[in-house]
Parts: structure tokens; sequence; C-alpha cells
């Protein structure tokens, strides 16, 4: 996958959070305590399978963050 995004951190998900629209991913931070959490629609956490465990790479651009998976 290539991206335009320069702010790329890998990390792992420590946690998905579902609701009834959205949800809310926690990354923690490869090399450290740093956790990085993103909002992201519940649909695209469910089409991207996100879980608690996987590894992940998050992209800041701007305000918006966004999580990348392989």
């Amino acid at each position: 996958m290539r991206l335009s995004t320069r702010n790329q951190l890998k990390g792992t998900i420590t946690e998905v959070e579902l609701g009834t629209v959205m949800a809310v991913v926690k990354v923690k931070l490869d090399g450290g305590d740093q956790i990085v959490t993103s909002s992201v629609t519940k649909d695209a956490a469910l089409d991207l399978g996100l879980k608690a465990g996987q590894p992940a790479t998050v992209f800041i651009k701007s305000t918006e963050v966004t999580i990348g998976v392989e």
C-alpha cells in the first residue's frame, strides 16, 4: 500500500469499542507506551476486521487520524 500521508506510526491495536454508528480504536505505538485513539465508522472497523492484538499503522494528516491494515 502506498499513500501520500507522511506521518505513519506503527503499533498494535489494544482496544476496539464498537458503538451504534462509530468505533473507537486505540493503538499502542511501537517502542513505547504511547496510545493513539482514533474514531472511525463502525462499518469501517468491521470491514477492516479490527481487533485487539492486531498490528496496524496509524496515518496522521492534518487533523485527521486514520488506521490502515494489510
